[in-house]
């Protein structure tokens, strides 16, 4: 009893699904089907809309050939402050990575002795000059008795003799005054420059020395800053060669901009400018070394840092520039998707040059005024099926949540 009941209910239910199938198979008969029963496409009457995809319009523009190349950082001016007399360190008066004048006092070393060599030159002097006038006295006195031939010619002229060496006295005794006055100024040590000051590599108490120039401290110019950095040969040469075949030109009047790139990524806001290229290949390297002045006045970049150098030495008239996404690269060569007239995506294979801000020079194989698929790649499932360009923009980076903000969760519970 329990078997034919359970039997006839599924019947019932069998029967009752059968429209439903009907129904289902129907509808995807019609979605499928074309005009006059021929297959259909998707985009077609009653099928899958075109996939909607992100393009940008090429269009030829002037482009700076960006080369990026590793540098370091060295300040503009040096000076090592050092000991130029013997003596004890009595103060140091200045504060350690400050900023001096040139001329400012920073160490002061005992000058007592220096002092009583001066007094003793000093005296030197008074008893030179003493000689001498007495000398001149005699020269004076006994020159009419010469002449009268009261004395010998032989005892004039030893006179005037003693009157010639004691000039040489008083003047070695003025030398000896003003060496020992030089002594003394040295024994104040004064900042050479202008800048910023490093660690003190002495501390009161410590002895210097003149014979081993004893280093004091160090004072670096930062104000405004070098960046050594080298370029290979093989750039510069196919860099020549692109400009005297008239494929580039120089950037602007000559002068080449420089930018300068922090380890962290970010760009400093103030551009250098390229000072030379040395005219000596590093027969080690191969590489020709330049440097850039670069302005610091916030002091961001440091002696020694490293960076990175962006700088453009030249310019292609008619580049363009495409998103880097927007192009795949394999050993084949590289190519873009090209919406074509009717619609439908092509490949299109390409010259792509320097990569600049997240983006290719492309230096061929495209036309002014086409589009380039750069977004929605996997929407287009189909191949060959027609698309729907709309205009590319790069997203914004994402924002952060405010922690306040109630959760999508929380606000559909309510």
């Amino acid at each position: 009893m329990f078997s034919s009941n359970r039997t006839q209910g599924q019947h019932s239910a069998f029967a009752l699904a059968l429209p439903t199938v009907a129904f289902a198979a129907a509808a995807l008969l019609t979605a499928c089907g074309g005009k006059d029963g021929a297959p259909g496409v998707a985009g077609g009457a009653g099928g899958m809309p075109p996939a909607e995809v992100g393009v940008v319009t090429v269009a030829p523009e002037i482009v700076a050939l960006q080369t990026e190349l590793p540098g370091r950082v060295s300040p503009v001016r040096v000076a090592q402050v050092r000991a130029r007399v013997n003596g004890v360190v009595l103060q140091r008066l200045f504060r350690e990575g400050s900023e001096v004048k040139a001329g400012q006092v920073l160490y002061q070393i005992d000058a007592t002795p220096y002092k009583a060599a001066l007094d003793s030159a000093q005296a030197s002097v008074s008893k030179a000059q003493a000689n001498l006038a007495q000398a001149v006295a005699q020269v004076d006195r006994y020159k009419p008795l010469v002449e009268a031939n009261a004395i010998s010619k032989q005892e004039y002229t030893t006179l005037v003799t003693a009157k010639a060496q004691s000039e040489a006295d008083l003047a070695m005794a003025k030398a000896a005054v003003q060496s020992a006055a030089i002594s003394l100024d040295y024994a104040t040590v004064t900042a050479p420059i202008s800048g910023r000051i490093g660690q003190a590599l002495v501390t009161e108490g410590a002895l210097v020395s003149q014979a081993e120039a004893t280093q004091l401290a160090v004072i670096q110019q930062t104000g405004t800053m070098y960046v050594n950095f080298t370029q290979s040969t093989t750039d510069v040469l196919r860099l020549r060669k692109a400009l005297a075949s008239k494929q580039l030109r120089s950037a602007g009047d000559g002068s080449v901009v420089v930018r300068v790139v922090l380890e962290d990524g970010s760009e400093l806001p103030k551009a250098g400018k390229l000072l030379f290229s040395d005219l000596t290949v590093d027969p080690t390297s191969g590489q020709i070394t330049l440097r850039a002045e670069v302005p610091n006045a916030d002091g961001t970049l440091l002696p020694g840092q490293y960076v990175r150098v962006r700088l453009s030495q030249a310019e292609l008239p008619s580049g363009m520039l495409l998103p880097q996404q927007a192009v795949t690269r394999s050993n084949q060569g590289d190519t873009v998707l090209v919406v074509g007239p009717d619609g439908k995506p092509g490949p299109r294979p390409v010259k792509v040059g320097n990569a600049q801000n997240g983006q290719w020079v492309i230096t061929g194989g495209l036309q002014p005024g086409e589009q380039v698929i750069v977004d929605g790649f996997q929407k287009m499932m189909v191949p060959g099926a027609p698309v729907k360009p709309v205009p590319w923009a790069a997203a914004a980076p994402a924002t952060a949540v405010p922690a306040s903000a109630p959760s999508a969760t929380a606000s559909a519970g309510k």
